[in-house]
């Protein structure tokens, strides 16, 4: 029998505001290693159910900032943030 992969879940902190955030948020994590992702509104949290074989939570960072989304660690271009939707344009920290 074939052992299950190993799996970590990780929440890292990614701003958002509504319900497009969080699709977007989710789908945009969803890659290849990703078992789980839900991101939460209220606490700003994205918890992630992964395989650290195949997916690294700083690449995903990266992806989530590329899409618009600051994340704990990297910030999203303005150009990125600049492309979101009104409903999504979450305050940034300075």
């Amino acid at each position: 029998s074939k052992m299950a992969a190993a799996t970590n879940t990780e929440s890292i902190k990614v701003w958002g505001n509504c319900g497009s955030c969080k699709a977007r948020i989710e789908k945009t994590v969803k890659v290849d290693g990703v078992s789980k992702a839900a991101w939460d509104a209220k606490t700003q949290m994205l918890t992630l159910t992964y395989d650290p074989a195949k997916v690294k939570v700083d690449d995903l960072q990266k992806k989530l900032a590329a899409a618009g989304h600051d994340t704990q660690l990297i910030k999203a271009d303005d150009k990125a943030y600049g492309a979101l939707p009104g409903c999504c344009k979450y305050d940034r920290k300075k």
